[in-house]
Parts: C-alpha cells; sequence; structure tokens
C-alpha cells in the first residue's frame, strides 16, 4: 500500500450522518433537576456543553413520551408528547435549540411497533369490533378451545397474546401485555404514524431510531411459527424456542419504511437508523437500508448480545457489508440501555481498564457508524441492582440466568464524592454503583491520562482521518485472539490492531514497518514505531507514511 500523509487529505464530501458518532442517551439515567429520583430533558440540557465537548455528531435520545412506564417509555400512551417526569414540549424544543447551536443534531427514538394499553386508540379499539379503530391492533378469535389463535410467544416470554374481555377477543403483543401491537398493516395507521414522524420533525429532530421496527408486522394468516430447535441450556424465554417466521421480519415492513423515507426527503439532512433484532439480521438490514429510497442505516444485536468478543466475530459481522452500489451503510453499537456494558460482558475483571480502550478503539474503527453509550466514555461495566431493587421486567423473569437490563441504566456518575453521584438530590429510581461512582466525569475531565480524554482523542482522531470514518476497510491475517485490518480511502491508509485477549503476543503485521502509531491503549506517542509486542487487551491505529 501506497502512504501519504495527513496535511495532503482531502476530506470526503458525504452527508452528515455518514461515519457519524452518536452519544445515546438515556433520559431516566442522566441526570435529575428535579430530584425526583429520574433524570429529565432539563438534565440532557445542562450537560449539552460536555456532550460537545466529546466530539460526537449527534445524540440519540431515549423514549421520552408520555407513557405509564410499564416498559420505561417504549409503551407510548402519546406519541406527540412528554412525559411530565421528563419536563414537555417546551423543554424539548429548549433542547434542540442548545443542542443545534452546539452542532449537535438530535435524533429520537419512534416506536411504531406497538403503543401502551393505555393509549386511547387501544381503549377505543377493545370497546367495540366496529369503532373507528377496531382493526387499529391485531386481535383475533379464540380456537374453539379458547386457548390463543396460534403459538406466537412474546419477547419476555409466554404467549404473545392476551384474552381481552370487552371485546371476547385476544389482542396480540410482541413484549409486555400491556404493550399490544399496532396494526401496522392497516394504511391508516401508516399514515397516522407518518403524521407523528411529521410532527417531531417539524420540532426540528434531526431523524430517527426506528425501535423493533422488524416487529412492525405480522403474518395476516397467523399461522404457528416453526420450531428452533436450539438446545434447552441455550434458551431463557419461549420465544428463543421458535423460528419467527410469521410475527416477525415480515417483508411487506420495506413498502412503510419506503413511505417515511419519502417523507423525510422533504427536510433536508435528515438521518434514520433502524433497530434490528432477531436471529438473522442481515438480510433485514441490508433490504431495509438498499439503495436512496430506504433507511440510511440499520444496527442488529451482532455485538450487542455477543457473549464473547473475538476477531471472528468482528469479521463475521463486517463481512456482510461489501460495500458493492445500491448496499446500505452500517452501524455499530456494542453496549446500550438493552443490553448489559460490553467490557462485563467481554472482559476478565483484572483487564477491563485495558479493555475498555481497546473495545472503543474498535468501535470507533469499523466502517460504519458507532454509537456510543453514555458512561461508555467513563470506562463503566456493569452496574450491580440487588434482586429487590430491580424495576426491568425482562430481568426479573429471567434472574439469575441474564445479567438483565437493569445494570446497564443505573444512574451516571457526575461526581465521586456526591450523594448518589450528583445525579440527584435524592434517591434515585435504580441504586448508584460505587464502581462506576469510582470512576465519575470530576475525577476524569482534568486527568489527560483519563478514559474521558482517550475517547476524546479517539473521535477527534476519526474525524480527521477520513479513511477511518468513511473508507474502506480491509482484514489482514494476524495470530489467534488478534485482529487487524487497514482502513482505506484512496490513497490514504490506516492500520488497525487489536490483542482481543488477556495473553501477550510478539507480532507486527505484513506493512508496519511503514506506519506510525496514531494512538494506543498502552499510551504509545504519536508517531512512534509500530510496537513489536501487544500486551493483553492492548490496541494501536497507525498511519502509513510515504
Amino acid at each position: 500500500m501506497n502512504g501519504d500523509s495527513a496535511e495532503q487529505i482531502v476530506r470526503p464530501e458525504n452527508a452528515w450522518w455518514k461515519g457519524a458518532v452518536t452519544y445515546h442517551i438515556y433520559p431516566r439515567s442522566f441526570l435529575d433537576t428535579t430530584n425526583s429520583g429520574v433524570g429529565d430533558l432539563n438534565g440532557i440540557i445542562a450537560k449539552l456543553d460536555y456532550i460537545a465537548d466529546l466530539g460526537v455528531d449527534a445524540v440519540w435520545l431515549s423514549p421520552f413520551f408520555t407513557s405509564p412506564m410499564a416498559d420505561y417509555g417504549y409503551d407510548v400512551s402519546d406519541y406527540r408528547n412528554v412525559d411530565p417526569i421528563f419536563g414537555n414540549l417546551d423543554d424539548f424544543d429548549r433542547l434542540i435549540s442548545g443542542a443545534h447551536e452546539r452542532g449537535l443534531k438530535i435524533i429520537i427514538d419512534q416506536v411504531y411497533s406497538h403503543t401502551s394499553e393505555e393509549h386511547p386508540w387501544f381503549n377505543e379499539s377493545r370497546q367495540s369490533r366496529d369503532s373507528d379503530k377496531s382493526d387499529w391492533y391485531v386481535w383475533a378469535d379464540p380456537k374453539k378451545d379458547g386457548t390463543p389463535p396460534n403459538n406466537w410467544q412474546s419477547v419476555f416470554g409466554g404467549p404473545g397474546w392476551t384474552w381481552d374481555s370487552r371485546r371476547g377477543q385476544y389482542y396480540m403483543h410482541q413484549f409486555l401485555k400491556e404493550q399490544p401491537q399496532l396494526n401496522v398493516q392497516n394504511p391508516v395507521v401508516q399514515e397516522e404514524l407518518l403524521s407523528i414522524a411529521k410532527f417531531w420533525l417539524d420540532r426540528g429532530v434531526d431523524g430517527f431510531r426506528l425501535d423493533a421496527i422488524n416487529h412492525a408486522m405480522h403474518d395476516p394468516e397467523l399461522r404457528d411459527n416453526p420450531p428452533s430447535n436450539r438446545p434447552m441450556d441455550q434458551v431463557t424465554r419461549s420465544f428463543d424456542m421458535q423460528i419467527k417466521m410469521y410475527n416477525q421480519s415480515r417483508p411487506e415492513v420495506v413498502g412503510f419504511l419506503e413511505k417515511l423515507r419519502a417523507l423525510l426527503n422533504q427536510y433536508s439532512d435528515r438521518y434514520t437508523v433502524a433497530e434490528v433484532g432477531g436471529d438473522n439480521p442481515i438480510r433485514e438490514m441490508q433490504a431495509f437500508t438498499q439503495g436512496n429510497t430506504r433507511l440510511n442505516t440499520a444496527y442488529s444485536f451482532d455485538f450487542l448480545y455477543a457473549p464473547h468478543m473475538t476477531p471472528d466475530v468482528v469479521k463475521g459481522s463486517l463481512n456482510n457489508w461489501s460495500g458493492k452500489p445500491g448496499e446500505g451503510w452500517p452501524a455499530w453499537a456494542f453496549s446500550n440501555h438493552d443490553a448489559p456494558r460490553a467490557v462485563s460482558r467481554w472482559a476478565p475483571q483484572e483487564y477491563r481498564d485495558e479493555a475498555a480502550k481497546m473495545y472503543l478503539m474498535l468501535l470507533l474503527s469499523l466502517r460504519g457508524n458507532a454509537f456510543l453509550y453514555q458512561g461508555e466514555e467513563l470506562g463503566l461495566s456493569q452496574g450491580q441492582v440487588p434482586f429487590d431493587r430491580l424495576l426491568d421486567p425482562e430481568a426479573i423473569a429471567n434472574w439469575p440466568k441474564t445479567l438483565g437490563r437493569d445494570g446497564a441504566r443505573t444512574p451516571m456518575p457526575w461526581q465521586h464524592d456526591a450523594d448518589y453521584a450528583g445525579f440527584s438530590g435524592v434517591e434515585p429510581w435504580l441504586p448508584v454503583d460505587a464502581d462506576q461512582q469510582a470512576r465519575a466525569v470530576d475525577t476524569q475531565v482534568n486527568n489527560g491520562d483519563s478514559m474521558l480524554a482517550f475517547t476524546k482523542r479517539l473521535i477527534w482522531l476519526r474525524k480527521e482521518r477520513p479513511a477511518i470514518r468513511a473508507g474502506s476497510i480491509t482484514f489482514a491475517n494476524a495470530p489467534k485472539n488478534v485482529l487487524c485490518f487497514w482502513r482505506s480511502l484512496d490513497d490514504v491508509h490506516t492500520l488497525c490492531v487489536y490483542n482481543m485477549g488477556a495473553e501477550k503476543i510478539k507480532w507486527r503485521p505484513a506493512g508496519a514497518e511503514t506506519c506510525r502509531v496514531l494512538i494506543s491503549g498502552s499510551g504509545l506517542s504519536d508517531h512512534q514505531e509500530v510496537p513489536e509486542v501487544l500486551n493483553g487487551y492492548d490496541a494501536y491505529w497507525a498511519r502509513q507514511v510515504t
């Protein structure tokens, strides 16, 4: 490979979102300004300078809409309003304004597959089979023996149907029974969802993250799903025992996404990313993002739920995205509000400091967009939440088989010596984790050797190196537990090397002799030659020089 110097790089002309780094905020756990024990929109506004100083391009907000909070905001009862616990629409408008003043984009969740059972639409739908909204949800008659119409299971375990005595029918729910399934096949429902999207676009949001969008449609014939035949030692939910052929991943979803994209095209520089879960999400991710008439990007749970992180896991995911004409653009997250923090899933306790840096370097060097979850910039591991403090219905149902989601949602630690880590003046909705509080923002913000400083340096380098932000990726041969690839754009090449195990390895890749270090987990100085020895969970980026 022939190299070039950083000074000669010409930044590619791309949409702002291509290669963007997005900071994911879970509002309940970010900062409480009202002493309610729950974070709020004004807490996000108060920390906009902190977020902008990270160097990220955008902020994704988990739901803040009116909700009874059975699933902590993903059960929406009013799509066009802010739940009072988070603030009000004026607060949201100030958040948009403050973010835009700092060059930050705002992405919000849209939950189109289901609502809360307390939504007025559902209340009307359940009253009668003849009302205006009778077919806004998925209803079905029981079998002759009174059992549900088919064998579909919910994500949180148990049947995906609940009997409603008012209508004398079952209603479908892919998640909690408090989250009835919208009938998104209904064109009238689609138009209402597009109207909701327009409401938020008109308020200035820069795009949407579409929650569980591949759950949005179902088989009208209500056929039974076939068994997955997964070994029982790999099963935590009845949901895992089926191939979700008929209640998930329906091809009809694409038509609705094209309508949504047509709406967004009426606004400038808007962005859409789909959450695509499931056993085989790549086909859907690529279908959802193909060409220029659908979504911009999609991310799966390839890494979010991966129990181990290895070179083969990374290559297996990235190699699904070849960059061929018409193919969409991928996005990646290692941690979020739905998954235990990556460093706790993948790294031994004694290597978590080193691993936190290595994993962040990896995330920010993959081809695609990167989603950084609040606290990841501090090197936070999974928070410890005792059973009697668990609130997440999934965590409670699967205790102690899984880590659950509450431990990823514990309050953001702002001050190491303040009550409740400076998150709130009262007992928070989830307990503050002591290990996380020791890594609070105030202990790192003025420390040039901290994880926070390291994160800022990485994000800055990603922006300054278009090959990393938007270039191609080529994997190279490497020893066991080592991942090595080149990021390239035109004649500019960046070498990225990761030791994904604890064992020290003596090895240099081919071509490394022409490279100089940009950054490393172990603190190698800029311009230093590429090292011959990689310590456990160490990594480096290096630029090729002429």
